[in-house]
């Protein structure tokens, strides 16, 4: 029996499990029989999520739309490109995204038919697909790490942008602006990893102290080794930082005379790690990156400001 409900919510649900299962199905080629066999296991669970939503909403859509046959090319590249860490990322992605999406929904519709649906959905997310996808990234990847990796680059990238805004505010000359910024850069860098490093190597001895204590105390006492390590993620995360900070500079050193150009390229840069971070993460990739947005705006604005006004103030100039 079809159930009475918004058309675009039932075009939503139906559309994002055909995009589940063909991805599915199309990872099949690009991946190691091990991946391949969980692939086929995914591909039964969501073969049978879909016919079941069709069925509940009395539609025989069977077609992907324009934005998402694109969506699924450009993932489809990314892991022929990056290959197995690649795909472990993307079925993790997916997992967490599809059942953040379950739950938002199931609150909405708790007590309605749609809610009671949902519940039997849920059970196969929580129970089955987060089970198979757990194997392979446990085993290949540790997604936290990547995540690290992307947000020190925003954060180079966005903090930079400020600063290069500002030293045009205040200086007008791009040479200043350049040596100004580059060194802002390399500090920020070796801020982030000192940062992570203390904050790793200070999670690190708790942990070792805890483990000696319960050796002492007899209980079960697991390893005391963490996955990761202090100074190895000190060089990841600044280096990310330095790598983001690089794309406002870059059009400096190559010649831009205001900051301009640096709020294009890093506006451009901005989508794609926010895309990136938002798929990673489950979250709504549109709220990201208008997040992302608004902030790198507000950034170059104040700062462009507060330079002009220490030019005015205190006559700044080169």
């Amino acid at each position: 029996m079809a159930h009475a409900h918004d058309q675009r919510l039932a075009r939503t649900l139906i559309l994002e499990e055909l995009f589940d299962l063909s991805l599915y199905k199309a990872l099949r080629s690009v991946t190691k029989l091990d991946t391949q066999k969980v692939l086929d296991e995914l591909i039964v669970v969501e073969t049978q999520h879909l016919a079941f939503w069709q069925k509940f909403f009395d539609s025989k859509l069977t077609t992907l739309d324009f934005g998402r046959r694109l969506k699924l090319q450009l993932i489809l590249l990314i892991c022929r490109l990056f290959g197995a860490t690649a795909v472990h990322l993307v079925l993790e992605a997916i997992e967490v995204y599809g059942v953040r999406k379950y739950l938002s929904l199931w609150k909405s519709y708790k007590g309605q038919p749609l809610g009671h649906a949902l519940e039997g959905i849920l059970l196969d997310e929580f129970k089955h697909e987060d089970v198979l996808v757990t194997q392979l990234t446990l085993r290949k990847i540790n997604p936290e790490k990547i995540r690290n990796i992307f947000l020190g680059l925003n954060d180079g990238l966005v903090e930079i942008l400020g600063a290069v805004s500002g030293f045009f505010g205040a200086f007008g000359d791009a040479v200043t602006v350049l040596i100004a910024a580059l060194t802002t850069a390399v500090a920020g860098a070796l801020s982030m990893a000192a940062g992570a490093y203390a904050a790793l190597n200070s999670e690190k001895e708790v942990k070792a102290t805890e483990f000696d204590k319960k050796q002492f105390l007899g209980e079960e006492t697991g390893s005391s080794e963490m996955e990761e390590q202090p100074l190895a993620s000190a060089f990841f995360v600044g280096g990310a930082y330095i790598v983001g900070a690089m794309v406002p500079v870059l059009p400096v050193l190559f010649g831009a005379k205001d900051a301009l150009v640096s709020l294009i390229t890093s506006g451009c840069m901005v989508v794609l790690i926010s895309t990136l971070l938002a798929f990673l993460s489950g979250m709504d990739i549109k709220r990201r990156i208008l997040m992302n947005l608004v902030i790198i705006t507000l950034a170059v604005t104040i700062t462009y400001l507060i330079g002009m006004i220490a030019k005015t103030l205190w006559g700044v100039s080169v």
